[in-house]
């Protein structure tokens, strides 16, 4: 299995990019991870909705390789650490492959994106800013491999 996640834009705050690169790093170790970071779509003529469905177009398009989306979602299902390791241990089982983590710019997702997700996921009621998601994500990703592993990382 290997995971690739979709980011809208560049994370600008210097701290989160080290820590968005180290845990990848870390996640990396335990199955094949991929960042990629395509361009949010910002126009001064365009509303919001617009500028949404423009990026869930990107994001569609770029998971589009049969993988399993997931996509972050305040609606979604809200495991706990135990809980996530035991849904990527289902996803071994199922033998998924590919599995992309679609996350939305600042505005969020659109419909679209949300309605051909496999999965919605979200890390906690509270708001992260999207930057700050993608760091929350991965650390928890890497905790769960951690605790299917029998590491000790966890307690």
């Amino acid at each position: 299995m290997k995971f690739t996640f979709l980011f809208l834009g560049k994370t600008r705050e210097e701290y989160l990019e080290k820590a968005i690169g180290d845990y990848a790093e870390r996640l990396g170790r335990f199955v094949p991870t991929n960042l990629v970071v395509l361009k949010e779509k910002h126009s001064k003529k365009g509303d919001e909705e617009t500028i949404k469905r423009k990026d869930g177009e990107m994001l569609l398009d770029a998971s589009n390789d049969g993988s399993y989306r997931v996509a972050l979602d305040p609606r979604g299902k809200q495991p706990d650490s135990e809980e996530l390791a035991e849904i990527l241990a289902g996803w071994e089982k199922q033998n998924i492959r590919s599995v992309s983590f679609l996350i939305g710019g600042h505005l969020g997702l659109h419909e679209t994106v949300i309605g051909q997700a496999d999965l919605l996921l979200s890390l906690s009621r509270l708001t992260f800013t999207h930057e700050m998601s993608r760091f929350i994500l991965l650390e928890q990703l890497y905790r769960a491999c951690t605790i299917k592993a029998g590491h000790n990382y966890h307690k």
